[in-house]
């Protein structure tokens, strides 16, 4: 009997898409704009190449821009690393209004929808835009992009390989790397999602772009923007068969702000 072919929807998240303080906290960050605008308030860049990407693919779009130095929206309930040092401490009545408005409501819509496209017999690619800091404690990153996936999941370690290999021929002099600066089977959402779908159905990547390049800005920072999704259409198109066509102008999803 010929195989069945399961059609493929791509997903769009970025989890430290801004610096953002909502009111009710800006006590707690007093003084502390330079430490906020740094990569542990926020990750540069992100939000732009997310919503490039969803434009290109015509895919949803979710993203918060609260400062994950509030709450990380990229963690768990129950990580050490999901308060800062400046929210860790408050009450835990205060702690559970924050995820009830700041983290809920990025993290409910994206199971939503998950749940929902695979209730409806499609397969999922997710993409999580995130970017890193060149340096951290003094130790230079060697990378100027990387690809987070766990290795035991078939799926992803095939779209990656495509990826890389697609992205190394339209930039040869790029320093690409897998699992670099941190390991994709680490606790994120992607994470997460691996935990309640199967590798056959549910395919998540962190994409990891070195703040050098937004720090250069112009035509550095849109070239590998450029290259990054003419390259992810190159990786997908095994998945999404229309990758060549021309994109809808349909606006992107997104989470509330709150």
């Amino acid at each position: 009997m010929p195989e069945t072919t399961i059609a493929t929807a791509l997903l769009i998240t970025c989890e430290h898409a801004g610096k953002r303080v909502p009111a009710p906290y800006r006590d707690l960050f007093k003084g502390e704009d330079a430490l906020l605008d740094t990569h542990r308030g926020w990750d540069p860049g992100a939000l732009t190449l997310a919503r490039e990407m969803a434009q290109a693919f015509d895919a949803p779009l979710y993203f918060t821009e609260t400062t994950r130095l509030l709450i990380d929206n990229n963690r768990s309930i129950g990580s050490p690393e999901l308060y800062s040092e400046f929210t860790k401490h408050l009450p835990a009545a205060a702690r559970r209004e924050i995820v009830q408005k700041h983290y809920l409501p990025h993290r409910e819509p994206i199971l939503a929808w998950v749940r929902d496209t695979l209730a409806a017999g499609r397969r999922i690619v997710h993409i999580a835009s995130h970017s890193f800091t060149p340096e951290l404690n003094d130790v230079v990153r060697t990378a100027d992009v990387g690809f987070l996936y766990d290795p035991r999941r078939r799926g992803e370690v095939e779209i990656c390989d495509r990826w890389i290999a697609s992205l190394r021929h339209l930039r040869p002099e790029l320093r690409l790397r897998r699992n670099y600066p941190y390991l994709g089977n680490s606790d994120g959402l992607c994470y997460r999602l691996r935990k309640l779908h199967p590798a056959d159905v549910y395919v998540g990547i962190e994409l990891e772009v070195n703040q050098a390049f937004v720090r250069a800005g112009g035509k550095p920072w849109t070239a590998i923007r450029a290259a990054l999704i003419e390259s992810m259409r190159a990786a997908l198109r095994a998945e999404l068969p229309g990758t060549a066509r021309a994109p809808s102008r349909r606006p992107a999803v997104r989470t509330a702000r709150r």
